[in-house]
């Protein structure tokens, strides 16, 4: 059996990349994905890495960044299959040849390499998570007037659905959307919690109960910033501070029909087929940055001196980062099984398929980045409890953990999905037998 085989890419720090980036072959990537992996490199070190604890510090990212970002070809790769949504036809930008989700999965894994979730997500995860459903469900006028100003970096968008009342419990928001008399608006009043690029959005992705309880009452719209009613403010959380993380509040906002994104109380439906393919990015992302903090461990280990030798040299430090890389490998390799099962199943097959395995590996990879960055920071003893210096990535993915161990779905509520999913595909082998 041959597989291709990529020349050595990277630092060489070892475990401090995917292994296909070195020494191993990989059934999963062609010469397309290892073009594509240097271009989202290049980008990352010139455009991102050198202002991360900046903007960081200052809890902003410059709005100009993402049209640089859809201008170097990356921005439309994070919305899934087809490139762009199905919208690649009017873009300047090109996709890779035969782009798939290897292609996203390189763009989130290098943008980890900042060691910063609020840089990620305040650039990348509104557009990750809040435009899909426009792009798969939302009419031809929504896709043209919100869709292609989002992919080209001219607006920006955020998904509102977590409430104070309602995080992992999606069925029992209480944002209310009341159709009007006339039939030509909702007027939608509630409030929003914990919503990624809320204070610089453009566009809301917005789910609202337009029906009776439950999940069979819940539609999607979509919600512009310009209309009267919408109230955003900053939330100071423990972490991500550069995501725009924020407190919406929709005060009888009048909403056309025509904003309606799919059919009314069909969003539950929309939002579960969005949830797969937002908590597969949260897998990827934290879990390079499990690696960011054994890459920053390990080099440090060799240039920190104790008792008259390289810290690298005591026995029990060698054990943390063993412990660190095997669980980070073993991850990724999950991960890069589900990566190929999106690649070859129908949207349909893999919404079904994918979910109880997806949920398990968001466990799976906050718990092992929970790791790393308490056994790097044990490493790095006191610089990772400083704001910058030699362990600001350390310091800073500490405090970042929980903004994913929590959102996307709590790893409590995942571990019981990944069980629930199991129960009823056993039943159905037992209804066989």
């Amino acid at each position: 059996m041959s597989h291709p085989r990529t020349e050595p890419f990277g630092e060489g720090v070892p475990f401090g990349d995917p292994s296909w980036y070195g020494k191993f072959n990989s059934p999963y990537y062609t010469d397309t994905h290892v073009a594509y992996r240097a271009k989202v490199r290049a980008f990352v070190e010139a455009e991102i890495m050198p202002f991360t604890h900046e903007w960081d510090e200052s809890k902003s990212l410059p709005l100009e960044l993402y049209k640089k970002t859809y201008e170097a070809g990356i921005l439309p790769g994070v919305v899934g299959t087809p490139w762009a949504g199905g919208m690649g036809d009017q873009l300047a930008v090109k996709p890779p040849e035969n782009f798939d989700y290897f292609h996203e999965l390189i763009i989130l894994d290098e943008f980890g390499r900042c060691g910063s979730g609020g840089v990620l997500w305040g650039l990348l995860e509104g557009v990750h998570i809040g435009l899909p459903p426009v792009l798969n469900f939302g009419s031809e006028d929504l896709r043209q007037r919100v869709g292609l100003r989002v992919l080209k970096g001219e607006g920006t968008i955020c998904l509102c659905i977590t409430e104070p009342y309602a995080g992992s419990d999606v069925a029992n928001i209480r944002c209310t959307a009341t159709k009007s008399a006339c039939g030509t608006f909702y007027s939608v009043t509630g409030e929003k919690k914990w919503i990624t690029n809320g204070v610089w959005a453009d566009f809301f992705t917005v789910a609202v109960r337009t029906g009776g309880k439950g999940m069979g009452g819940i539609s999607l719209m979509l919600i512009e910033k310009t209309m009267p009613g919408v109230e955003c403010r900053r939330m100071d959380c423990m972490g991500v501070w550069a995501s725009g993380t924020s407190f919406v509040t929709f005060d009888d906002v009048k909403v056309p029909v025509a904003n309606l994104i799919g059919e009314e109380n069909s969003g539950f439906k929309y939002i579960m087929h969005n949830f797969n393919h937002e908590r597969w990015g949260f897998v990827v992302q934290a879990n390079r940055f499990a690696r960011v903090c054994y890459e920053e461990a390990f080099k440090y280990a060799h240039r920190r001196r104790t008792f008259g030798k390289p810290l690298i040299e005591h026995p029990v430090i060698r054990a943390k980062l063993a412990d660190m890389v095997r669980q980070v490998d073993a991850t990724h390799a999950q991960m890069e099984n589900i990566t190929y099962q999106m690649c070859t199943m129908t949207k349909e097959e893999s919404a079904k398929a994918l979910a109880g395995i997806t949920a398990l590996a968001k466990v799976q990879s906050t718990k092992v980045f929970e790791y790393c960055a308490r056994e790097a920071a044990q490493i790095f003893g006191g610089a990772s409890y400083v704001r910058g210096g030699q362990g600001e990535k350390v310091e800073r993915l500490y405090r970042d953990v929980r903004a994913y161990a929590i959102p996307g779905g709590s790893e409590e509520i995942m571990m019981d999905l990944g069980v629930r999913q199991a129960m009823k595909e056993w039943a159905v082998v037992q209804s066989k037998m």
